[in-house]
């Protein structure tokens, strides 16, 4: 079947991220081995929990808070939310182009506190504007209540947008999510550093130029 689809993963495809920074900064604070909870391959539940909105925002301050007493929440906020760096421009302007093609969406795993961070950076210079218009819909995990690499997560999204799997690709730097929307049936694609996104894109056959 022809590509007909195309969802993108956001931290890493669309969005700057460094995974090993609030390791950096949680050490700063008297967390030295924050990168045994949390990392780009594997997480505590705890993690997981938040990213779908199945705990609240306060529970988990708390959670980091235990991990850290002599830090302030300003200090444990910042340090949280130092992942996030800035919008991968010159991919968000290229998203129009996909649309004119295909039906486009995106799938992140993310939580109530990381969200409205990285929303209010790309609205400062209409990123945010950009990527809403030239995408069907904007799915996170925190809202879904089902993350990734989890199969009928991707399922999921497909059946609220009657999307066929096989017709589907979907894009994502971290591979343990690639293969979770292969094993739904989906086209996965594995975005590594120093790889051209659309040029990733059209190796499976999808129109990436006018």
């Amino acid at each position: 079947m022809s590509v007909k689809n195309v969802i993108l993963d956001f931290g890493g495809v669309l969005f700057d991220i460094d995974y090993h920074a609030p390791h950096r900064e949680f050490a700063k604070l008297g967390w030295e081995n924050f990168n045994e909870d949390y990392s780009q391959a594997s997480q505590n539940e705890i993690y997981d929990l938040l990213e779908t909105g199945k705990i609240e925002v306060a529970e988990f301050w708390n959670y980091l808070s235990s991990r850290m007493p002599t830090a302030t929440r300003s200090q444990i906020a910042a340090a949280w939310n130092s992942i996030l760096l800035n919008p991968i421009s010159h991919r968000i302007a290229q998203l129009p182009l996909l649309k004119k093609n295909y039906r486009t969406f995106l799938l992140s795993n993310t939580n109530a506190i990381h969200a409205p961070a990285f929303e209010e950076m790309m609205q400062q210079n209409g990123e945010w504007a950009i990527m809403e218009s030239a995408l069907e819909a904007i799915h996170y995990s925190q809202d879904l209540g089902k993350r990734k690499p989890h199969p009928e997560t991707f399922l999921h999204v497909c059946q609220l947008h009657a999307l066929h799997p096989s017709e589907t690709v979907f894009v994502d730097d971290s591979i343990q999510h690639v293969k979770g929307a292969q094993k739904a049936g989906l086209i996965g694609l594995h975005l590594t550093p120093g790889m051209d996104l659309f040029e990733l894109l059209a190796s499976v056959g999808v129109k990436t130029t006018l």
